[in-house]
């Protein structure tokens, strides 16, 4: 059997620091969610208190990764007086919160939704003194599909409890962040593309380092290629957990993620 050809994106959140703090990054560059900028081989846009970048689609490992640091390079040379961290969640005061503009507050757009539970995820609560970051990965395999036809939802919610149990479970070892799941990235939460499906469970600590990177895209191929296969490497009536590390790693054969 040939392997399903797949092209592999990812809109990742980065907060920014000024002297050490973190600080909004409400109108520090050009873009939105509705109109990002585009940059080359991606494009940058605000996100609330955040910056988020997109990549194009990427057909192998190396194009992946250039496409990674060569967007997020291109984001930190546009806020010089700024540095870049990709943490899953950052603090800030409540008073320095009530200073923002309603726009840089507001939590959440189009509503994603959960594989396991099979129903929308909760709006996210926006009266918190913290923000999330998170990593999201765009799976293609198909172009121009309806996203409300069955068996297209069928097989995108397929790749989801797929990803669940391997990197979603694996990526606990690097990102021990718990806190950031109250508002959002629990498991099995997902959108239906045209093109494929994007996993909304990561954080956005993958970017810590080029191995983590590199580490993402091989785990997200392999796992698919592997459904494609006919290997189901999920349990139908369980979802994923911590204590099923030990069991993806040894029988299933994946590979631990590095250090971040």
């Amino acid at each position: 059997m040939k392997a399903l050809t797949l092209k592999i994106g990812a809109d990742p959140e980065v907060f920014v620091r000024q002297g050490g703090k973190f600080v909004s990054a409400h109108g520090l560059v050009k873009g939105t969610k509705e109109c990002p900028f585009p940059v080359n081989k991606g494009a940058v846009q605000v996100d609330g208190m955040a910056l988020e970048f997109n990549i194009d689609p990427a057909k192998n490992a190396k194009e992946f990764s250039d496409n990674i640091h060569t967007v997020m390079a291109i984001l930190d040379d546009m806020v010089p007086d700024h540095e870049l961290d990709p943490v899953p969640t950052a603090s800030f005061t409540k008073a320095y919160m009530n200073k923002q503009p309603k726009e840089a507050l507001e939590l959440g757009c189009e509503p994603d939704f959960n594989v396991w539970t099979n129903d929308v995820n909760p709006k996210p609560n926006g009266d918190v003194n913290f923000r999330t970051g998170a990593g999201h990965i765009h799976i293609g395999w198909a172009d121009n599909v309806d996203v409300t036809h069955p068996e297209h939802i069928e097989a995108c919610q397929t790749v989801v409890k797929q990803l669940d149990w391997t990197l979603g479970i694996l990526s606990t070892v690097y990102d021990k962040d718990k806190k950031r799941r109250k508002l959002y990235g629990d498991w099995g939460s997902y959108r239906v593309k045209p093109y494929g499906v994007e996993y909304r469970v990561l954080s956005n600590a993958w970017l810590k380092s080029p191995e983590l990177v590199a580490w993402v895209y091989k785990t997200v191929t392999e796992s698919v290629q592997r459904l494609y296969k006919g290997e189901h490497l999920y349990l139908e009536d369980k979802t994923p957990c911590v204590r099923h590390i030990p069991y993806v790693n040894k029988v299933w054969g994946f590979d631990l993620p590095p250090k971040g």
